[in-house]
């Protein structure tokens, strides 16, 4: 058995499930059925073990079961590192969402420092070629799997630049209101930063040090319109000050951690990735999910809880069973969707296997020979 590992899942009307219990001994879990029969929302009650939005970002309502309309919640029972912890996570209606561990009642980031989950949707197949904000958001999920703390320099940060964007769109050009949400800004922003370039030289170094089926990716961490990158506190306050006068013609914030980007390049091929072709840029998002699982089992301890949703899509029979031996021996729980028992036959004997189907009662979860 793994280190980190569900050993129950129970969702109460959450999405589309009404009442759904899962049994879980550590092993890999494929979970299969018809499109829209529910398969994704398993895998986003689990992102909600983490802090955050979970792997849709959606609202606390959007999760609601309909048409009961009476809130929802996710139990889990979790091993991790030898402990034993019960979560509780839930919405009762019309309140924000709420958070128990062993009894106890926790902050978000609380999840964070005994479960590391990563995950990898189909949106983010598009994560090359679609805006910068994707990118950011995608390394961000990966430095918070190594550093829980990141979430909260992130919200310290974007709370504090709100309030600036506040002053220059409404033409403030006193300094002396600019100078403590600049400091706060500058603070939190260097966090940002070293914890951002401390993980991808986790993510570099776990890449270049395994053999792998799956490419590696020369990663690089650029700012917008390619200007220098501000780094320190000192250096960010500068910053923030000297782009005033251009900031107030903006209306907005144009420098900072918040205007980084995540640039890759297919090593073998020296060809960036937004020019690779659909097999290969999902080839590299592969990689990269499996660089962070490996490093984690370095600085955490443990491999992290693995979410791929529709993971087979774009690889084809010789990756797919590339990735699933990797994972077996990686030691990871790692969930898995697609539309047939099929794209999982190379893991046979080694997961779990659950069928989906949408019934006139909801969705329902029957347990398959494995």
């Amino acid at each position: 058995m793994t280190s980190l590992a569900l050993n129950a899942l129970t969702l109460s009307h959450f999405r589309s499930h009404k009442s759904a219990r899962l049994s879980l001994d550590g092993r890999p879990v494929a979970i299969y059925g018809d499109n829209g029969a529910g398969k994704t929302n398993v895998l986003e009650a689990v992102s909600l073990l983490s802090p955050g939005r979970g792997l849709r970002r959606a609202t606390v309502d959007e999760m609601i079961r309909r048409p009961e309309a009476l809130g929802w919640k996710i139990s889990a029972v979790l091993q991790s590192l030898g402990q034993m912890h019960e979560i509780e996570t839930w919405v009762e209606k019309s309140s924000g969402r709420q958070v128990r561990i062993d009894d106890k009642t926790a902050a978000q980031v609380a999840l964070g420092r005994i479960a590391r989950i990563v995950w990898l949707v189909p949106v983010m197949d598009r994560l090359w070629v679609d805006g910068a904000e994707g990118r950011r958001r995608f390394l961000d999920r990966m430095t918070m799997s190594f550093t829980p703390s990141h979430a909260d320099a992130v919200l310290s940060y974007e709370k504090a630049m709100r309030e600036r964007n506040r002053l220059l769109k409404d033409g403030q050009r006193d300094a002396h209101w600019y100078a403590a949400l600049e400091a706060q800004m500058a603070r939190s922003g260097a966090d940002i930063h070293a914890n951002r370039c401390a993980a991808l030289r986790l993510l570099v170094a776990a890449q270049n040090a395994a053999e792998t089926s799956f490419p590696v990716a020369e990663l690089k961490l650029t700012h917008a319109d390619d200007a220098e990158m501000p780094e320190g506190v000192e250096d960010l306050a500068t910053a923030f000050s000297e782009s005033r006068p251009r900031d107030l013609m903006a209306g907005r914030t144009l420098v900072g951690p918040h205007r980084a980007d995540l640039s890759a390049v297919y090593a073998t091929k020296g060809m960036a990735a937004r020019d690779c072709s659909t097999g290969e840029q999902k080839a590299l998002l592969v990689s990269l999910i499996l660089a962070n699982a490996r490093a984690l089992s370095q600085d955490f301890g443990a491999p992290p809880i693995l979410l791929l949703d529709e993971v087979a899509a774009h690889l084809d029979a010789g990756r797919r069973a590339a990735l699933y031996d990797e994972i077996c021996a990686l030691g990871a729980q790692a969930f898995m969707t697609g539309t047939g028992p099929e794209l999982f036959d190379t893991l046979q004997g080694r997961a779990q296997f659950y069928r989906v189907e949408d019934s006139e009662h909801g969705s329902e979860i029957m347990v398959e020979g494995a």
